[in-house]
Parts: structure tokens; C-alpha cells; sequence
């Protein structure tokens, strides 16, 4: 499953520049000056680049102290943590972010990776439901749900095999679901990295 997460590609260059300006509307609304939230938030995301987790969340947390609503910051530390492999953490600021803003698509999008990752993809779809409930056209969350009920075919063939191995098909259908979902379990695995 692919995680929401902060700007690395070209592409994704575009989409950091957008949050930066959704970052400064944010910080205006809030009475922050936009350049020093932008500021603050620049220095978090060059931090994780340059693979200084400690320091990225150190600083986000120095941010938060005074900025305790400010969702781009929070969503950028809830990402490092999952990135570094603390998905528990990580968990909670998600779903800290999803009561404090819960017109946001995208902490949804990011449990539903971290609950399937972990294997809870009754919560996992819950997740990409809410966040496509939110926002219709956020193409990851679909492709993450295809990824999810691929899986959850997975599953199910591979439990019918175990209770009668004699049934017609399903050995076909479960090798071609999990050639499917190979991509998918090593992005699962790798949601917490990202």
C-alpha cells in the first residue's frame, strides 16, 4: 500500500510546494506566520532526506510545543515515525490527526497502510473508505483498496484451499491473486519506511 507521505520524486517536488501553500493558508488562518511555519516544516523534510530522523522529529516536536494544531507538522512527524519503524506511534498520531481534523483524507490513507501492514485489513478498509468518503478522486487511497481487497482474495482462496484442498480453480486463482499482491506485501512491509 502506498502511504501519503511528504515530497521526494519531481513529481512529488509539485505536490511539496502545494503543501507549503496549504501549510501558510493554514498558519495565516491560525494567527502563525506562514514563512516560519514553511520554514520549520522545510527543515523537518530536508532532515528526513538527509536520513536524520531523530533530529527531523526532535525538531518537529520543538515546533509543536508552541504550534500544538499545526496538521502539516503533525502529519510530517506521524510520517517520519512510520518511516522509521514505529508504527504504534506512528498509529496514534494518525489517528490523532483524524479526530482533530477529520476532513482529512490523507491520515487515513496512512493508517490503512499501517493497519494492513500489520494485517488488520478490517481496519485497514475502514480507513480507505473513510478517506475516499472525504475525498472521491484521491487516487492513491483507490489504488490501496484494489491493493487490499487483492489481498483479502489472498487470504480467502488460501483458507478455502485449507479446508477442502480438493476444490477446482482455487490453486489457479490464489498463485495468479498472490503474483497480484507480491508488489503489495513489500509496499505493505515498506509503509512504515515511507
Amino acid at each position: 500500500m502506498h502511504p501519503s507521505r511528504p515530497a521526494r520524486s519531481e513529481r512529488e517536488t509539485k505536490k511539496f510546494c502545494w503543501l507549503l501553500t496549504v501549510v501558510g493558508m493554514a498558519a495565516a488562518l491560525c494567527g502563525l506566520h506562514p514563512a516560519l511555519a514553511a520554514d520549520e516544516l522545510a527543515e523537518v523534510m530536508q532532515l528526513r532526506q538527509q536520513g536524520q530522523f531523530a533530529a527531523a522529529i526532535a525538531k518537529a516536536d520543538q515546533f509543536l510545543l508552541s504550534h500544538p494544531k499545526d496538521a502539516q507538522m503533525r502529519f510530517a512527524k506521524a510520517a517520519i515515525l512510520a518511516e522509521t519503524r514505529r508504527a504504534p506511534e506512528a498509529i496514534s498520531a494518525f489517528e490523532s490527526l483524524t479526530q482533530d481534523f477529520p476532513d482529512l483524507a490523507e491520515p487515513y490513507n496512512n493508517l490503512a497502510a499501517l493497519y494492513a501492514s500489520a494485517g488488520d485489513y478490517p481496519k485497514a478498509r475502514a480507513a480507505l473508505e473513510q478517506a475516499l468518503r472525504l475525498k472521491p478522486g484521491y487516487a492513491i487511497a483507490h489504488e490501496n483498496l484494489g491493493d487490499l481487497y487483492a489481498a483479502l482474495a489472498a487470504q480467502a482462496y488460501a483458507t478455502a484451499l485449507k479446508l477442502d484442498p480438493t476444490l477446482a480453480g482455487v490453486e489457479g486463482k490464489l498463485a495468479q491473486v498472490r503474483q497480484l499482491t507480491k508488489p503489495v506485501a513489500a509496499a505493505s512491509a515498506g509503509a512504515a519506511s515511507r
